[in-house]
């Protein structure tokens, strides 16, 4: 069964919602090739929340209470998806660090795979006890499904 993720990391104050969602932008296809060579991932997606609007929806315009998200599930176990992402996409989240309160201790993230993990623990709400469970409506691993449907 699938592991869920739901990192959320605070934005340091002003920064521009336009800045990280170029940021974000500019590494897609790094994103994509390095969680498909991860194979564990189910799904994955960055989000941006504004903690001071009522829908949680980024205005556009530069706030004190922005929070950066990085929701997945995958499989196995949590230390070893955290170092197969330090693998496949260090690179992503030394950009994206940047934009996060505490960001520069972490990075580069390939040196400092320790902090990163605690880091991820520590704002990982998904391992808060008031958080509702997974569902899956499957059991099989990301590669079970893959070579279920792969072409002979």
């Amino acid at each position: 069964m699938a592991n869920p993720l739901t990192l959320l990391m605070p934005v340091v104050p002003n920064t521009s919602p336009a800045t990280i969602a170029n940021a974000l932008a500019a590494q897609q296809s790094a994103i994509e090739t390095g969680l498909t060579n991860v194979g564990t991932v189910h799904f994955s997606r960055f989000l941006l929340l504004d903690s001071s609007q009522p829908n949680l929806q980024p205005t556009g315009s530069s706030s004190d209470n922005l929070v950066l998200g990085v929701i997945t599930e995958y499989d196995g176990d949590f230390d070893v998806y955290i170092q197969d992402f330090v693998d496949q996409i260090g690179g992503v989240f030394d950009a994206l660090l940047v934009f996060v309160v505490g960001g520069e201790k972490l990075t580069p993230v390939a040196n400092n795979v320790a902090a990163l993990t605690t880091f991820i623990q520590q704002n990982d709400a998904s391992q808060n006890p008031s958080e509702p469970s997974l569902y899956s409506a499957y059991p099989q691993t990301v590669q079970q499904i893959l070579a279920a449907f792969s072409q002979p």
